[in-house]
């Protein structure tokens, strides 16, 4: 996207690789709308960057808190170039475990917000004829694991509505960016994950190992937040941005390994596949 100061958007700039993102983007001079449930988190970003930086409060699960940072962004800035959905967080429970309360709340922020937020920065983009949209998903958009389904399932989600959106959008010069990362050394498996209460003994081997080796690589992972954020910023300067852009080592790994499994599973039942049509 041709843009030589692009003001960005970013949710969730509090930690992690919203916050690595945060960083990169005001060091390289651009400007900035960094959002957060507490925006007193990011003042030292605005006090080190003055107005290219501009501390949002932002809740994505309250579309009344969605519809005003978007509207204080724009009043700032202008206009919002590039938007990173980046709010999110993990839940661990087996299905059986999953409390509802928590479902829900984790589909409000990872899905419904995501959705709110998008469409209320779309409309600029649309009269504008430019925009990019980053959305984070997760390798687990691709491929789900025991105890962490409803995150899966969040993350699924987010890749589908992408993909679509991609095709709807493209026309108008409006670029999708779908980040699918890897584990990254942020909180995501500590202070914001979210785990149920519920244990059942039967899924010990299985939902229940794959808590505790989830608790017990926090601070550990192999992805450097900083890292990734350099790599969004490629993604944004590219002439073509690519659709999906997988983060770390890990998830280019698995990712192949799921496309093998894939291609497996319906090579081995391709014949009963055909043979559902009506005879040609």
């Amino acid at each position: 996207m041709s843009s030589t100061t692009p003001i960005w958007f970013i949710t969730g700039a509090s930690s992690g690789l919203g916050r690595a993102l945060a960083e990169a983007v005001l060091a390289r001079g651009w400007r900035a709308a960094i959002t957060a449930r507490t925006p007193e988190a990011l003042s030292d970003l605005t006090a080190e960057h003055g107005n290219r930086a501009l501390a949002l409060a932002l809740d994505v699960t309250d579309s009344r808190s969605v519809a005003r940072a978007v509207h204080d962004a724009e009043a700032h800035f202008g206009s919002i170039d590039v938007l990173v959905n980046n709010a999110g967080y993990g839940y661990l429970a087996a299905i059986e475990e999953g409390e509802n309360a928590e479902i829900r709340a984790q589909f409000e922020t990872n899905v419904f917000g995501l959705i709110d937020v998008t469409r209320q920065v779309l409309p600029g983009m649309r009269a504008r004829r430019r925009g990019h949209i980053f959305n984070v998903s997760s390798l687990g958009g691709l491929v789900a694991f025991a105890a962490t389904g409803y995150y899966h399932a969040t993350k699924f989600a987010v890749e589908a509505l992408s993909e679509s959106l991609s095709h709807e959008v493209k026309p108008l010069g409006i670029d999708v960016t779908i980040l699918e990362p890897g584990a990254f050394r942020t909180d995501w498996a500590g202070r914001s994950m979210v785990e149920s209460r519920t244990v059942i003994d039967e899924y010990a081997e299985t939902s229940g190992k794959r808590r505790q080796a989830t608790r017990s690589v926090s601070g550990k992972q192999p992805g450097d937040p900083a890292r990734a954020a350099a790599a969004i910023i490629s993604a944004f300067e590219a002439e073509e941005p690519p659709l999906r852009l997988l983060l770390g080592a890990p998830a280019l790994k698995i990712a192949r390994e799921r496309l093998d499994a894939l291609r497996a599973n319906f090579d081995a039942w391709a014949e009963t596949t055909l043979s559902v049509d009506f005879p040609s």
